[in-house]
């Protein structure tokens, strides 16, 4: 069986690209609480935003969907599930909110991630939610003429309860002896929990509920702001392909974790920075500008056609109608150009247009 010890870590030496992810990182982290004391409002209408995006994105990544107004409704609690895709998305939504409001109190133990997988499917008929796996799993894809290929095969049903326990022991017990970053630790904790697939169902969902939370107990909370879930969804295909690059070998303890370590950072630090230029929006355009120059503010930094959509999430202190006002302002001035009609709708600045 396959065992854990993550101490090891500690011997390994990382090559520049992952020594400057980690210390870009720990810069925006050591920024944070400056961000968050400044524009507290601002920064609770991003947190709503996240919240939709993450429980639509980490979703959406395994085939479970429902509209965009049902989805608003569902994590807004304001209507119950309609079929079992959007009782999975209202347990989804359950668990997030748990994580947010509770990490510190949520240690790494295979009791509470079996809590935590019972609340993720509490509303749908399933029995096994909260009970390990006991059939054999495997991770597979279908080929272009319909044939299905093994990628991965995980840990036996059998072994599984002990392996989740010695991973979430030799977790905790690195991450107190401070000898390996926590980042690194948190990416080989979630790598070796997807090789172990320990559950029936819900197994990525709960990956990526799990790597918030442990990137909450270490003290970076930027997943509350940017979707974390909704910055792999948009990048799929590299999350599988970093995940079978770092599972050769695996049952043997030959692996090389690297490949998932760098796409994991790659998130965490795109994140941050999209956190960044969100509150830099605001910073730059001051606490009594207008409507207009705060959205004015984020056009001038966009490359390309955006949406109305993305102006409401990337300007947190203003509503859907002082967006659209100001939009229609900076038409009218001829600052940018407007393409399409309707749920199509574009925007673009006047001077990318030959």
């Amino acid at each position: 069986m396959r065992t854990f010890d993550y101490t090891i870590l500690s011997t390994y030496t990382w090559d520049n690209e992952i020594l400057s992810y980690l210390t870009k990182i720990h810069e925006y982290k050591g920024k944070q609480e400056l961000y968050v004391r400044q524009k507290p409002v601002e920064l609770k209408r991003l947190v709503d935003i996240a919240k939709i995006q993450s429980t639509e994105a980490s979703n959406r990544i395994e085939g479970i969907i429902t509209t965009v107004s049902r989805l608003k409704q569902l994590v807004s609690d304001k209507t119950t599930p309609k079929n079992r895709d959007e009782e999975e998305i209202l347990g989804y939504r359950n668990v997030l909110n748990l994580i947010h409001e509770n990490y510190k109190y949520i240690p790494v133990k295979s009791t509470y991630l079996l809590q935590m997988h019972r609340d993720l499917l509490q509303f749908t008929n399933l029995s096994f939610g909260g009970h390990f796996k006991n059939t054999a799993n495997e991770i597979d894809m279908i080929l272009g003429n319909g044939e299905k290929k093994i990628l991965f095969t995980p840990t036996a049903p059998y072994e599984t309860p002990t392996a989740v326990e010695n991973l979430c022991d030799t977790f905790q017990k690195t991450i107190s002896l401070e000898i390996v970053d926590d980042l690194i630790l948190i990416s080989c904790f979630i790598l070796d929990f997807l090789c172990i697939h320990p559950f029936n169902d819900g197994n990525g969902r709960m990956s990526r509920l799990l790597t918030l939370l442990l990137l909450y107990r270490s003290g970076y909370l930027v997943g509350q702001y940017i979707s974390i879930e909704k910055a792999i969804a948009d990048t799929k295909n590299e999350y599988y392909l970093a995940l079978q690059n770092s599972d050769v070998n695996w049952h043997e303890c030959k692996n090389d974790p690297t490949p998932f370590i760098k796409y994991m950072l790659g998130i965490i630090l795109y994140c941050y920075r999209e956190f960044e230029k969100r509150v830099s929006i605001v910073n730059k355009t001051g606490v009594k500008s207008s409507a207009l120059e705060i959205v004015k503010a984020f056009t001038e930094n966009k490359i390309g056609a955006f949406s109305k959509q993305e102006a409401l999430v990337s300007c947190p202190s203003l509503g859907r109608s002082s967006v659209e006002a100001a939009l229609k302002k900076l038409v009218e001035n001829g600052f940018i150009t407007k393409l399409g009609q309707g749920k199509n709708t574009k925007y673009v600045k006047k001077d990318a247009i030959n």
